[in-house]
């Protein structure tokens, strides 16, 4: 028998807070189920890479120029977007070009152009296809950020009860702190394997019948180790109350709308209030008998006709990842400006919205330039 996971509907109150990608709302303002059902899961899967590589569609290029503000903007990035928390697709986006993450969120408009590619549409509908396979959907009114979190509490406790009978799990919310930043993603599928080990599987969609390149493929490894290091934290019962509560501005006093408390009820859960939810979720996460990941595993799927492209698996290297998440996070806190790509992955920027106004990459060439110059005058003979 299938579980039933609850998606969103309806019109939470407005919030900066409500970003799991950025500009992409997770918890979108819906006119109608279809809608509900399809943009909460846009947050974390993106089923095209996280920029095209050559050959692939882009969307129009901005006529305008963000270099001058972002030099005298003294504030840190997560202050200056709003952002209280990431989720892991800022990160692993971060890895492919820091730079165009930027851009994105000082020009979300063109971010929302992309949503709409029929290349990004295919993609969200075959994860949709993926995930009603093991659940169902019912979209639920939200009339709070409070409510849009019970949605994701709700499902990770449903996620919680089918792991802990053997059973497959697709679209899981997994949160915790890393160094100081919170991060909130979502798993694409948990199941136990041959030998009865749990495995983490992330599926890809690919416009072309071929494997990523390497500097994709690097973005991919990110996504699912730190997936792995936040789901083992949580069974580990290392997830703190009080700071979750403030990184995502929640309150715990917050009734519940009508339909999530008679949604709760269904199943199985008596709760009215969102810090009761969140013990009861906190609660089983502890005392859960949910084993660790052993391995991780990246399937891709050709677009065009749905076939398998084929699997990867991905060995977790802890200090790699590490390095990895050190140096992105360093960028958030403050500690550096933003960098676009070296110049031996130039070729990126072909495929880029924002190669017209990329100011990072308008200083490589002025650099590139004067170099060159330097090895002429270097070589012209002196005149005497």
């Amino acid at each position: 028998m299938k579980s039933v996971f609850p998606k969103f509907s309806g019109k939470p109150e407005p919030s900066d807070e409500d970003n799991d990608r950025t500009p992409v709302k997770s918890e979108p303002c819906c006119s109608n189920q279809e809608t509900a059902a399809l943009t909460s899961r846009k947050d974390e899967h993106q089923s095209i890479n996280l920029s095209p590589e050559p050959g692939e569609a882009s969307g129009p290029n901005p006529d305008c120029t963000v270099a001058k503000r972002q030099k005298q903007d003294k504030r840190t990035p997560m202050e200056k977007f709003g952002l209280t928390y990431l989720s892991v697709t800022h990160l692993s986006r971060q890895v492919w070009c820091e730079q165009q993450v930027v851009y994105g969120m000082e020009m979300p408009q063109i971010e929302k152009l992309r949503a709409e590619l029929p290349i990004v549409k295919a993609g969200s509908s075959l994860h949709l296809a993926r995930e009603l396979e093991v659940h169902d959907i019912v979209a639920v009114n939200v009339t709070s950020r409070e409510d849009s979190w019970a949605i994701k509490l709700l499902n990770l406790l449903s996620a919680i009860q089918v792991l802990q009978t053997g059973g497959i799990v697709r679209e899981m919310p997994v949160f915790g702190e890393l160094d100081g930043l919170f991060l909130v993603g979502i798993i694409d599928e948990l199941r136990y394997n041959s030998k009865g080990e749990l495995e983490l599987c992330e599926f890809k969609t690919r416009s072309q019948r071929s494997f990523p390149g390497a500097a994709q493929r690097k973005s991919h490894h990110l996504q699912v180790r730190v997936y792995k290091c936040l789901f083992e934290a949580m069974i580990r019962g290392e997830v703190d109350k009080g700071i979750l509560l403030r990184h995502l501005r929640l309150r715990t006093e917050q009734p519940f709308g009508s339909e999530v408390s008679e949604h709760a009820e269904k199943m199985g859960f008596t709760v009215h209030k969102f810090g009761d939810l969140l013990d009861l979720v906190l609660l089983n996460l502890t005392y859960s008998e949910i084993p660790q990941i052993d391995t991780l595993m990246i399937e891709y799927c050709y677009q065009a006709d749905r076939s398998a492209i084929g699997a990867e698996a991905v060995c977790f290297q802890e200090e790699w990842l590490r390095r990895e998440l050190a140096n992105c996070f360093s960028f958030w806190k403050g500690q550096r400006e933003a960098e676009g790509v070296d110049i031996e992955e130039a070729w990126k920027c072909c495929s880029c919205d924002f190669v017209d106004i990329c100011d990072w990459r308008q200083r490589k060439a002025e650099e590139l330039t004067q170099k060159y110059k330097a090895i002429q005058s270097r070589g012209r003979p002196k005149l005497h």
